[in-house]
C-alpha cells in the first residue's frame, strides 16, 4: 500500500488534508454530506448501500463534536476506481493522555475486498503523525470477529491492560486493540 496526504481546497478549511492509498481517498466530511445523510438525500456519488446506521449516527453527531470535521477527524471513504463513497473511517478527536479512538465502517456490497483494514491502516499512519499523539485504539464487541481482523490486518494489536481486562471493557465483552507510535516507526 502506498499512502499519501494532499491537501483539499475545502471550503470549511484549509487545513482539511485528503489521505489517498491505492485504492481509496479518505476525505473529510462536508456540513452538507452530514445534512444529505441525516435527511435521506440520495447522491449519485455514493454506492448504492450508503450511508449505512452508523454514518447516519456520525452524521447526527457533528454538531456536538465540531473537532470531528477538522483535519484529524470524520473521512468518507472513497473507491478510487468508482469514485463512490463505499463508508467512513474517523478518529474521535481530540487525543486523551496522547490516545485517540478510530472507528470505521464499510457498506455491506464492498466488504472483503480490503477496504477496512486499507484505511486503517491510512488513518492511523496519519493520526500518528499529530504532536499529541502516541496511541490509536478501537474497542471491538467479542461478537464481531470481521473488525478485530481488520484491526489485526492494518497492524494493531490486542491491549490488554489490567482495567479493559476485568473492569468495564471485560463487562461490555470487548477488546481493546491499539497501534502506538514505536509500532508505527517498527513497519
Amino acid at each position: 500500500m502506498t499512502s499519501s496526504t494532499s491537501a483539499t481546497s475545502s471550503a470549511t478549511s484549509a487545513a482539511h488534508v485528503q489521505l489517498t492509498t491505492d485504492r481509496l481517498v479518505l476525505r473529510p466530511w462536508t456540513m452538507a454530506e452530514a445534512t444529505a445523510v441525516l435527511g435521506d438525500t440520495r447522491s449519485p456519488d455514493w454506492a448504492d448501500d450508503f450511508p449505512a446506521e452508523g454514518d447516519r449516527v456520525i452524521a447526527g453527531l457533528f454538531g456536538q463534536f465540531p473537532a470531528w470535521l477538522g483535519e484529524y477527524g470524520h473521512r468518507l471513504i472513497i473507491e478510487r476506481d468508482s469514485g463512490l463513497v463505499v463508508g467512513s473511517i474517523g478518529l474521535f478527536w481530540p487525543p486523551t493522555e496522547g490516545t485517540v479512538e478510530i472507528g470505521y465502517g464499510i457498506v455491506a456490497s464492498r466488504r472483503g475486498r480490503g477496504y477496512a483494514p486499507e484505511a486503517t491502516r491510512a488513518l492511523a499512519d496519519f493520526a500518528l503523525t499529530a504532536p499529541d499523539v502516541h496511541t490509536v485504539f478501537a474497542n471491538v464487541e467479542l461478537s464481531n470477529p470481521s473488525s478485530a481482523r481488520v484491526l489485526e490486518k492494518a497492524g494493531f494489536h490486542r491491549w490488554v491492560t489490567e482495567e479493559n481486562n476485568a473492569g468495564e471493557n471485560a463487562e461490555e465483552n470487548t477488546f481493546r486493540f491499539r497501534l502506538t507510535s514505536q509500532d508505527h516507526r517498527l513497519r
